[in-house]
């Protein structure tokens, strides 16, 4: 992901699709989002989570906080076995290699399939604000998502910057929010803590 000096809104954007992974890590980006003129659409697709009642707790917090700000919000299917055969043979790989790849790809494809739905022309995720994830995979995904979905535009950003880290916690608690251990496959779930394993 190309380094800029700060977070800057691309031209002409006033609404995004916005994939997000949680409540924890889309509230600072949101509000970022919002004092900028930008309106974010919250889209829920995350079939790599496990097992499903962890999907069903994250999928219940970042809904309720799109209602509390008055955001659109769309859920998507869970779908976990079709994610296990995206990223079959994948399974023994490191996290931020190649599964994860995969995952993010499966994911901002449909963000961005969503997007061009809605006459929306612009998608963003918010797996960008995670210091576990790779930026560069992340980019890799988002323009691969755009190439398959015609008359999309993947805004690519690093939304660890101009202070979204540290206001992502803040509201983190003044929310209230669950905050997760591990990005959210067993895969992960394993590597954070072996005794799962």
């Amino acid at each position: 992901m190309k380094e800029k000096k700060g977070i800057e809104v691309p031209v002409g954007v006033q609404r995004v699709m916005l994939h997000a992974c949680c409540a924890p890590c889309s509230s600072a980006i949101v509000e970022w989002m919002l004092a900028h003129g930008v309106r974010p659409t919250i889209y829920y697709f995350n079939p790599n989570i496990f097992p499903h009642e962890e999907y069903e707790t994250r999928k219940t917090e970042s809904k309720r906080h799109a209602e509390s700000l008055g955001i659109e919000w769309i859920d998507d299917d869970w779908n976990h076995e079709a994610w296990r055969c995206r990223v079959q043979g994948l399974e023994e790989e490191p996290e931020r290699g190649s599964r994860c790849l995969q995952c993010f790809t499966m994911r901002l494809e449909a963000t961005a399939q969503k997007a061009v739905e809605m006459g929306i022309n612009w998608f963003a995720t918010t797996l960008a604000s995670s210091r576990w994830k790779r930026l560069d995979q992340i980019e890799q995904a988002g323009l691969a998502a755009e190439a398959a979905a015609p008359g999309s535009h993947f805004w690519a950003q690093n939304w660890r910057k101009d202070g979204l880290q540290e206001r992502r916690n803040q509201l983190l608690k003044e929310y209230g929010f669950y905050n997760q251990l591990y990005c959210g496959c067993e895969f992960s779930m394993r590597t954070a803590n072996p005794k799962t394993a």
